[in-house]
């Protein structure tokens, strides 16, 4: 049996700041049954992940592409893989049923096949589906290990967060509380400052966009100065963050958006601080971590229950709206994990 597949693609390379007219939705042809001795798993895709780190994916070049699997080229009308949730419509493989829940690299696409080994079943206790696409996917594996692992915290430490409402910041916030930090966060709007104190606990929040100086308003908020930042955003946030860093202090770095799609901005660290300061910078990705993700699933899965943590979600609905979905996140529209629901179950 054959359906007609709707799937997201973009036109040509995007070398600059994307925009909605960048991409098109396309039409093929595709299979739901699967081919006699193939261990093909045939998925409709529920919900996917919209994330910044694409950019770097649809360059004409750039450093990912050939430093990571999950970060290599994506060319012009193909099927744009992204990590998600989905139901087994078919499968020739033994560990996958029909009507099986499986989160892992699906498509900007109504359905995908899969034969690789970045497929799980997954047993949503009660859960929104959509939770594991983010705070219990790989944006809150992102958050967990970087903050346990890379910055190897202490309690009472200072801990700055970039772009805290984001994905991945608003858990970090989430975390460090919860161990015991003093958490001061920046996100780019009086709503986002408000959310993240009241409804996160953050203990303090400021709009970056209202300070002039951001090493003058870190040296406010962190009088101090700061033991552990989480840099989503590179360039002038982490030069100033570097200039307000305490000895030994640690910088885990998971994302720069304000760098991928200006090729004018780069981060100009004070090295005469990192040096006598004796800091650490770091970066890493999620998919380095994966030994991690039974404890970082388990106590956060507790912690959800407990109310102790709160999942941010921005989700909207339709595979039409993926461009839009995705350009926000460079304008910063969304508060938490943008996801798109392609479809019920």
């Amino acid at each position: 049996m054959e359906v007609t597949n709707k799937y997201v693609a973009i036109k040509a390379n995007i070398d600059g700041a994307p925009q909605e007219s960048d991409f098109e939705l396309k039409n093929g042809s595709f299979s739901l049954l699967v081919k006699p001795g193939s261990k093909d798993v045939i998925i409709k895709n529920l919900y996917v992940s919209i994330d910044p780190y694409q950019i770097n994916r649809m360059k004409t070049a750039s450093e990912s592409q050939t430093t990571s699997v999950f970060a290599t080229m994506i060319d012009p009308g193909k099927v744009i893989d992204a990590y998600g949730v989905g139901i087994v419509i078919a499968s020739g493989n033994p560990e996958f049923e029909k009507d099986d829940y499986v989160v892992g690299l699906l498509s900007w696409g109504e359905y995908c096949v899969y034969n690789g080994p970045y497929l799980n079943k997954l047993d949503a206790m009660g859960l929104p589906l959509s939770y594991y696409v983010g705070a219990l996917g790989l944006s809150g594996l992102t958050a967990y290990a970087g903050f346990f692992e890379i910055c190897k915290p202490k309690k009472g430490e200072k801990v700055f967060v970039s772009a805290a409402s984001g994905s991945v910041g608003n858990l970090v916030g989430q975390y460090a509380k919860q161990f015991g930090c003093y958490v001061v966060g920046c996100a780019g709007s009086p709503k986002k400052v408000k959310l993240l104190k009241e409804k996160l606990g953050f203990d303090e929040v400021f709009n970056y966009k209202e300070e002039t100086d951001l090493n003058l308003a870190l040296k406010r908020y962190f009088p101090d100065g700061i033991d552990i930042y989480f840099d989503n955003v590179g360039a002038e946030m982490l030069e100033a963050a570097i200039l307000n860093m305490n000895l030994h202090g640690r910088v885990a770095v998971c994302g720069v958006i304000s760098e991928y799609t200006d090729n004018g901005k780069r981060a100009v660290p004070d090295m005469l601080s990192v040096i006598y300061k004796r800091i650490t910078i770091r970066g890493f990705l999620a998919g380095d971590h994966m030994g991690m993700f039974p404890e970082f699933f388990s106590k956060t899965i507790d912690h959800l229950n407990t109310g102790k943590m709160q999942v941010l979600e921005d989700v909207s609905f339709g595979l039409e709206g993926v461009p839009s979905a995705f350009v926000g996140l460079f304008r910063g529209d969304n508060v938490g994990k943008r996801i798109v629901q392609v479809s019920n179950d």
